[in-house]
């Protein structure tokens, strides 16, 4: 069997490596302006192959090399993870690596909810975590505006509802756009504090080079408390933990809802992610311009569970290669974005392909 490491990776910045973003598809059924803007996402764009993917033994055996080297998180993204099939049988076989401490790795999930409904029993049976359900608008037509599709956001719902129903844990998150969905921020905060469910209010971000990002756009954070604390009367609860990227607020009423600030309030110093592209590529950044391969350290010969030896040595190897990566890495964008103008023609990831 691989050893462990006895403590986690830490970079150049002494920044630990405890949670791992894995996309699991770059395709999507939006098109929200953000992420996958249509004009650049049309029927003809090229999407990755099936072949391209990475498939679930793959998937799981660079898991469980993270985990040995101190993960204790895994988010499931996208593009849409569930236009992929049997998610939860990944999640189920996900739930059974053992963190550095002894605990179960926690496994969450990420969708725009389109597809909820139909999958909270198996999801809720799989063992997953807790599920986070992009929702930008209740009003059907600034909703429609931000997918770019003529969907309800009914559909959402009630996908959030049939998750809390069957007794899965549940965040929403909306991104807000000054100008297109900030009038959302009250009606989406009362909704959701009603329910119990807590809200994270993200600052437009600039994730790849499609999605014709301005900071005009841009509401920071600090206003959007200011807007709730006016409407609601709220106080600040802070982070759980330094490496927790939303900070928290309370409601005087009850409830608590979250703030994302990359662009006015980076959070680059204490970021513990890594981020795995649906194809095996490693991102050490959410704006990332490259990324390391993986893929090609374990494909070659089949990875099935039978081959043990195989198994053990492609993670042992994949594990000293990941240790590198993170030890050399060094990057910091969000905090140079306003100061470092060398770099403003570099071309980025899309956030559709490495995943929020």
């Amino acid at each position: 069997m691989t050893k462990k490491n006895s403590q986690p990776l830490r970079d150049n910045f002494d920044r630990n490596l405890t949670d791992l973003r894995i996309s699991l598809t770059d395709q999507c059924n939006f098109r929200c302006s953000y992420c996958m803007p249509k004009e650049i996402f049309g029927k003809d764009y090229q999407f990755l192959s099936k072949k391209e993917l990475l498939s679930f033994e793959e998937i799981k055996l660079l898991s469980n090399a993270f985990v040995n080297l101190g993960v204790e998180k895994l988010r499931l993204t996208g593009g849409e993870p569930l236009l992929r099939k049997n998610i939860p049988e990944l999640i189920h076989d996900l739930k059974k690596f053992k963190t550095l401490k002894g605990e179960n790795v926690e496994v969450t999930l990420t969708t725009n909810g389109f597809l909820l409904q139909q999958f909270t029993s198996s999801l809720k049976k799989s063992g997953l975590d807790r599920v986070t359900i992009s929702l930008d608008a209740l009003d059907e037509n600034i909703f429609r505006r931000m997918i770019d599709r003529k969907y309800s956001p009914k559909i959402v719902l009630s996908g959030i509802d049939a998750a809390i129903n069957e007794g899965l844990a549940v965040k929403v998150n909306m991104v807000v756009k000054k100008g297109v969905n900030h009038n959302q921020i009250i009606p989406m905060a009362d909704y959701f504090r009603t329910r119990n469910i807590q809200l994270r209010f993200i600052e437009f971000m600039d994730v790849g080079n499609s999605n014709q990002w301005d900071s005009k756009h841009v509401l920071p954070s600090g206003e959007i408390v200011k807007l709730l604390n006016r409407k609601f009367g709220v106080a600040e609860v802070g982070r759980k933990t330094a490496s927790e990227v939303a900070e928290v607020w309370s409601y005087s009423g009850g409830g608590t809802f979250g703030t994302i600030s990359s662009v006015s309030k980076p959070f680059c110093k204490n970021c513990s992610r890594a981020r795995l592209s649906s194809d095996g590529l490693l991102y050490t950044c959410l704006f990332s311009s490259s990324g390391y391969d993986l893929k090609k350290h374990i494909r070659g010969k089949s990875c099935s569970q039978s081959d043990r030896e195989f198994i053990e040595t492609k993670r042992s190897h994949v594990e000293n290669i990941i240790k590198q990566i993170w030890e050399g890495r060094t990057d910091r964008y969000s905090e140079q974005r306003l100061t470092d103008k060398t770099n403003t023609h570099e071309r980025k990831i899309e956030m559709s392909y490495i995943g929020g």
